[in-house]
Parts: structure tokens; C-alpha cells; sequence
């Protein structure tokens, strides 16, 4: 491993398991989704762009109310969302337009993407040995989801522009999911194997 891989390594195993971007920014997308899937499921019934917006505003303040009364922190992430919420619903309910709110999910893939950027932001969320052996290929694996939800977004805003709602109302409803379990899977196998492959070559066990 080089210098800088070792230097993300040791920093991860310093910090040790902390609540971090990784967490906000999974639960800033888990609760924007809601909303657009609620949307996306309302407009496809009812074909009322007003009923489906305002519901669709509605569901995110009572998210942001119910964590009030639990009495859980709200970071700025969250209040983004909801604030996102709020203006792309309202233009649309102004404009008659459901495009406003279509195009929500890109902007939270972006920030989302962007927050991804950190060199080793995943390396905190590896076992000891797989840090100790593949931190360069974690790394790389960061910058690959970041791409993931980079990608993600843009493909979004093109189905938004370009489009047939039938069809980006199965894509939001579908490929985001299936894309990230597919990453998932095929960064659990090529850890593996080159984890494997570089410990047997040390001589070291398994």
C-alpha cells in the first residue's frame, strides 16, 4: 500500500466507528425519497398534479415535525430537504407542472454525490482487516459511488426533460435501489478478492 493509503488507514482506525457524513447523507436521501415516491405513487393514481404535490409538501413537514416532538436533532441536511420540498412543490402547484418536483431527487443525488467526494469517507465503516489490506481499493470504491450518485442524478434530470413521467416514475421507483445493491455486491466480491489474494501472497492468515 502506498504512504497515503496508510495514512487513510491509520486515520480511520483512530477515529474509530462515529456518526458521520455517510449516515446524514443516507438518511437525508432515505427521507427525500419518501416524498418523491409518495408523489410518484399519488400522481400516477389521481393524475391531479395539486393533490399529489401538496400531500407530497405536506409528508415532509410532518417529517421534520415528528422529529420535533421526538425531540431529535435536526441537521441542516434535513432542513435542505424539506426546504427543496417546499419551493419544487410549490412551483410546481404554481406552474401546474409537475417537473418541479421530478427534479428534486437530482439536486439530493448531487449533494449527496458531492459529499462522497472525501477521500476514505467509507474507510470507517470497514472491518480492521480489510482496512489493513485494501484501503487503496476502499478509496477507489468512494470515488465509484460517488460516481453512482452522480450518474444517478444526471439520468434523473434527463428522464425529467426528455421523458415519459410513466417511465421516470418506474425508473425513480426502481433503478436507484437496484443500482446500489448492484455496487454493493460487486464491491463485496472484488474486496474479497483481492483482500485474499494479497494477504495469502504475505504469507499472512487468513
Amino acid at each position: 500500500m502506498t504512504a497515503a493509503t496508510d495514512t487513510l488507514a491509520s486515520a480511520a482506525e483512530a477515529e474509530g466507528p462515529r456518526t458521520n457524513s455517510l449516515i446524514h447523507a443516507g438518511k437525508w436521501l432515505a427521507a427525500d425519497m419518501f416524498s418523491t415516491l409518495l408523489f410518484v405513487g399519488l400522481f400516477a393514481i389521481t393524475h391531479n398534479v395539486y393533490a399529489a404535490t401538496g400531500i407530497a409538501i405536506a409528508a415532509g413537514v410532518a417529517q421534520i415535525a415528528w422529529l420535533r416532538a421526538r425531540g431529535a436533532a435536526i441537521d441542516l441536511m434535513q432542513w435542505l430537504s424539506l426546504g427543496l420540498v417546499v419551493v419544487f412543490g410549490g412551483a410546481s402547484l404554481m406552474t401546474r407542472d409537475p417537473r418541479f418536483v421530478m427534479v428534486k431527487p437530482t439536486l439530493i443525488y448531487a449533494a449527496v454525490g458531492a459529499v462522497m467526494l472525501k477521500p476514505g469517507w467509507m474507510l470507517r465503516y470497514i472491518p480492521p482487516v480489510a482496512v489493513r489490506w485494501g484501503a487503496d481499493v476502499v478509496n477507489v470504491f468512494g470515488y465509484v459511488w460517488a460516481g453512482l450518485m452522480f450518474a444517478t442524478g444526471a439520468a434523473n434530470l434527463a428522464l425529467v426533460l426528455h421523458g415519459d413521467p410513466k417511465l421516470w416514475a418506474w425508473f425513480v421507483g426502481v433503478v436507484p435501489i437496484a443500482s446500489k445493491l448492484g455496487l454493493f455486491a460487486v464491491q463485496y466480491v472484488t474486496m474479497r478478492v483481492i483482500i485474499r489474494g494479497r494477504i495469502q501472497a504475505a504469507g499472512a492468515p487468513a
